[in-house]
């Protein structure tokens, strides 16, 4: 059986190269980026996206409180250190993605496994990601701190969604698109990190990765209901 139906495409790419055409250095180094990368994006970025998604549920009990849940902090000192590490994290993690996007060489059309096809699913989600939350991160974080010198209010979020239907479809691909990304990745961090290679492991990860999906996609999409709902009530 080839190899490409047992593993994902980032795992056959680097036995190739490493048995080919690239250096032992190279190859090494990189291994190590790959693991980097992964780091930082579990570690800071999976674990804050999961305490903003349920910081983000308090929508459901009004304005008050997913402002003072969202938006406020206790003092400027936590507020710099919540923005460094998010922003330092993803940034790097974005650098290192956007180059994998321009060195990848799909293997779709000799490989046309599941595998695969998710390998590539992987990369065009990131990009969709990057912008999405590089949008969302200015309209909901820094542009209204600019201008107002505090967060996004309640108000602007929750008729956004209701009275603007292209803001409501890009919350729920946006959403969509890093629920897929952040689960997926995390299996193939598993791989990178030598915790899954047989076949059995890599079919009982699939089953978490997709019940993690569903976990962070019902999160997302309840707290776009909740704002939507909300929104009613702005209708100015």
């Amino acid at each position: 059986m080839p190899e490409g139906r047992l593993f994902p495409y980032v795992l056959r790419r680097r036995m190739t190269t490493a048995t080919t055409t690239a250096s032992p250095a190279s190859t090494h180094g990189t291994f190590l980026r790959s693991r980097l990368a992964s780091i930082l994006a579990i570690v800071p970025l999976g674990v804050w996206l999961l305490f903003h998604l349920w910081n983000n549920l308090a929508a459901f009990d009004g304005g008050t409180a997913w402002e003072a849940s969202v938006t406020t902090y206790s003092s400027p000192v936590a507020q710099l250190i919540t923005a460094l590490v998010v922003l330092m994290p993803l940034v790097l993690h974005a650098i290192w993605g956007i180059a994998r996007v321009f060195t990848a060489q799909p293997n779709n059309t000799h490989y046309g496994t599941y595998a695969n096809f998710k390998y590539v699913l992987q990369r065009l989600a990131g990009i969709g990601v990057l912008l999405f939350v590089g949008a969302h991160l200015w309209l909901a974080m820094l542009h209204p701190r600019l201008t107002t010198g505090h967060g996004e209010a309640f108000a602007d979020i929750a008729h956004e969604m209701r009275f603007n239907p292209p803001t409501l479809v890009v919350y729920l691909l946006g959403t969509l698109g890093v629920s897929f990304h952040l689960a997926n990745g995390l299996q193939t961090a598993a791989m990178t990190w030598g915790l899954v290679s047989s076949r059995v492991a890599l079919r009982r990860t699939e089953w978490l990765v997709i019940g993690f999906f569903f976990v962070l996609l019902g999160m997302s999409w309840s707290v776009i209901g909740a704002l939507w709902s909300a929104g009613a009530s702005f209708p100015g």
